[in-house]
């Protein structure tokens, strides 16, 4: 029997950068065939995308699959967990997505509520990324 080769996640890694996460959840997504065949062969990408709710709806704005094609995809979420979101977006938070991980069968999104980020406070996280990178580069 071939071992099937688990799908790497795609990352948003400048969503750690812009913005002080907190509150992360898995979510599921409503999606095609084609957008299932595209996420798995890694031909996703995060950068630019936000969530948002309509109609108390979870839903995902600005993924690009493919060749620069833009998708609104449904987000599957409970109640509770989109009661929590519509909270955090009444005091100002964004809703983020982190990751997108194929598993065997699913696709799942991890989503995090987020801060926007200072310009200061960016300057804080490369100085303090820096830092440990050297620190762990003097230990070896």
């Amino acid at each position: 029997m071939k071992k099937v080769k688990k799908p790497a996640p795609v990352l948003n890694r400048r969503a750690h950068y812009d913005y002080n996460l907190s509150d992360k959840v898995e979510v599921g997504m409503v999606l095609t065939g084609p957008q299932v065949r595209l996420i798995r062969d890694r031909h996703a990408q995060l950068k630019g995308t936000y969530a948002t709710i309509r109609n108390h709806e979870l839903w995902l704005l600005g993924l690009t699959l493919g060749s620069d094609t833009s998708e609104n995809i449904k987000l599957l979420a409970t109640k509770s967990q989109i009661a929590a979101f519509e909270r955090a977006k009444v005091e100002g938070s964004t809703i983020v997505p982190v990751e997108l991980k194929p598993t065997k069968r699913y696709i799942k999104l991890i989503i995090a509520v987020g801060k926007g980020k200072k310009a200061y406070d960016k300057r804080q996280t490369i100085k303090n990324r820096d830092l440990d990178r050297e620190s762990r580069r003097l230990r070896y």
